[in-house]
């Protein structure tokens, strides 16, 4: 990978279990997403000598000599005048299979040779902290006890004061459950001290490979809708020994198939775009995999909870969702299903008191109804959320070519349409998901949600042969389009960021979806006009999202560079390609950010980056 990764995924699993570094990872103390600390430390043992490959101390380092990122496995290689060392950081997150989606066990594989034509003794040990199982380090004293773990031997640590699913936020971590480190084959576990905080270590000698397994048992992932809910894989009775058991074994073959997919993902990326584009959605998909927790509730249901990482912490949040679903909508649907499900319950329910969609519901891991603003009707986004879940509900029925899952929500989507034919052609004074920037009324990106949303909506009827309610729907959604075109044009060919605004403009993300669905919406001059305005007003990481200000969102750049030329996608992928080696924010994938230089924003870690994967819907 070319691109100067601004942060490194070594353990991705979920929300709460996520170990990063960045450049050396021997230079640095390994974080989680929200940049605090979670010290681990890794050593090889060389002929009697302690050398670092993994975090600080007071052990030299080995020097590292080169570091691979694929989607699931992060590959560094270190070396000095006796051996070179070869570690692969792998969380099998392949999202065509739930379980492996759901496990919390991630590897960690230890290879060294010998460079000086000797025979060495080498063993290496990992020692993990409190850090891991606490918010804040020396919060409450730790229990440390040993691990019986058929095939390989491991070690547990957790609070003493286990509090399951006692708090809800965003910069937080977690602060119950128990961390698991083991290795196969056996080895040597125990208590250690790690700086000033109680850890954990298991060391096991490279004969000349070893295998570390990271794990993570939260007890319960999910309380919704005041019942606690287990994860995806605890649903046919496993329990985590049995779950580390079974990766230890499985890790060659579990690997294959995690190369596998890293290189099919690769390959299409770079058939559909570029290099850099490749390089971008390889070191996206870990971080959207694992801002995610899967559970089933319990009837039986699969739910996909993300949380809105670095902004609000947000659970189950719409406009978040609607970003993230191209990376599902192209390797599994079931997983945005699982992530409507949640939204769906809520709007049926008697605390649901709008005509339209929420935004949300509740705050990481508290499903119990929405968090953001609910009792405040003009903090709402009511034309933002119906659009999102019409035009992901037509989306879904695409990709299934099946209508069963819109066939249970037909009340609410016919619901939400007639908002947005009220409400949708010239939107009153609404939040857009581009909140931060405040409200706007006029908002024409927001016009064109409604319009797709309409559009959206006939492509269901239409699947469920209602064809004259189709017909209906879209003659509405083309004369709210005829009514746009007149309203939002400027003179240059371009179109405004408000009706009442002329000579501004914006980044029209929401007409990726009248590309991609061919419904002739927008006619081709509107594609060209907004091309020529972006290309004019690029910066060197990117275009700005609108005239308002200079910075931009990752994900809205993406969709709208899929409108354009490949001329057009290669020149503003290379933007945002840009912002990602030069952002100054050394943590995972931001997605708000300065134009001009990268510079962070807000939003880090989020799964809006499931958004770089449009490209992949087009000609699938």
């Amino acid at each position: 990978m070319k691109l100067r990764a601004p942060a490194i995924p070594l353990i991705t699993i979920d929300p709460y279990f996520s170990v990063w570094s960045y450049d050396n990872i021997n230079e640095v103390v390994p974080f989680h997403w929200t940049a605090k600390p979670n010290t681990i430390l890794g050593t090889v043992n060389v002929d009697g000598t302690d050398y670092r490959f993994w975090g600080v101390s007071d052990d030299p380092a080995i020097p590292q000599t080169g570091l691979e990122i694929d989607a699931l496995s992060t590959t560094v290689t270190f070396q000095n005048e006796a051996i070179r060392l070869t570690a692969v950081f792998t969380s099998p997150l392949l999202i065509e299979d739930l379980y492996y989606a759901s496990r919390p066990v991630s590897y960690l594989s230890l290879q060294y040779e010998s460079l000086d034509g000797k025979e060495h003794q080498v063993s290496a040990r990992i020692t993990a902290s409190e850090e891991l199982v606490l918010n804040e380090k020396g919060q409450a004293p730790v229990e440390i006890n040993p691990a019986h773990i058929p095939g390989g031997c491991g070690i547990r640590m957790g609070n003493t004061e286990q509090a399951v699913l006692n708090r809800a936020g965003d910069n937080i971590r977690i602060d119950w459950g128990y961390l698991y480190l083991s290795a196969k084959w056996g080895g040597s576990t125990g208590a250690a001290k790690l700086e000033d905080m109680d850890a954990i270590y298991v060391e096991t000698a490279l004969s000349p490979k070893a295998l570390f397994a990271f794990a993570y048992d939260d007890i319960h992932s999910i309380s919704y809708f005041g019942k606690p809910l287990n994860a995806y894989w605890k649903k046919d009775g496993k329990d985590i020994l049995t779950a580390i058991s079974e990766a230890l074994q499985e890790y060659d073959t579990l690997k294959e198939k995690c190369d596998c997919f890293s290189a099919r993902l690769y390959k299409e990326a770079a058939e559909k775009g570029t290099e850099q584009y490749a390089e971008l959605v390889t070191l996206a998909y870990r971080q959207v995999m694992a801002a995610h927790k899967l559970v089933v509730d319990k009837e039986g249901s699969n739910l996909y909870i993300s949380k809105e990482c670095f902004s609000n912490g947000c659970a189950a949040t719409v406009d978040v969702t609607y970003p993230s679903a191209p990376l599902y909508l192209r390797y599994n649907p079931e997983l945005l299903k699982a992530m409507l499900r949640p939204v769906y319950r809520y709007a049926q329910s008697d605390a649901w008191e709008y005509d339209f969609a929420p935004h949300d519901v509740g705050k990481y891991p508290i499903l119990n109804g929405q968090a953001y603003f609910k009792n405040a009707r003009e903090r709402q986004m009511p034309i933002e959320e119906c659009g999102n879940m019409l035009i992901l509900m037509a989306a879904i029925c695409d990709a299934e070519n099946d209508t069963a899952f819109a066939r249970k929500y037909l009340e609410l989507l016919d619901m939400w349409v007639k908002y947005l034919i009220e409400y949708g052609e010239d939107p009153g004074n609404q939040f857009c998901t581009d909140d931060f920037a405040g409200h706007m009324a006029h908002n024409c990106n927001l016009s064109i949600k409604a319009i797709m949303g309409m559009a959206g909506y006939s492509r269901i009827l239409a699947r469920l042969g209602r064809q004259q309610d189709a017909d209906n729907m879209m003659q509405t959604a083309k004369a709210y389009a005829a009514s746009f075109l007149k309203r939002a044009a400027n003179s240059d060919g371009s179109y405004r960021l408000a009706f009442d605004q002329e000579g501004g403009f914006s980044l029209k993300y929401n007409a990726v979806w009248d590309k991609l669905w061919n419904t002739g919406l927008f006619p081709q001059s509107f594609y060209d006009g907004e091309m020529q305005c972006y290309r004019q007003k690029a910066l060197p990481c990117g275009v700005p999202l609108d005239n308002r200000e200079t910075y931009t969102k990752s994900d809205w750049l993406h969709w709208v560079a899929c409108m354009g030329s490949e001329e057009d996608f290669a020149f503003l992928t290379e933007g945002l390609w840009n912002a990602f080696q030069n952002t100054d924010r050394r943590v995972p994938m931001i997605d708000w950010y300065r134009a001009e230089d990268g510079r962070f924003m807000m939003f880090q870690n989020r799964t809006v980056q499931g958004g770089l994967f449009m490209r992949y819907l087009f000609d699938a």
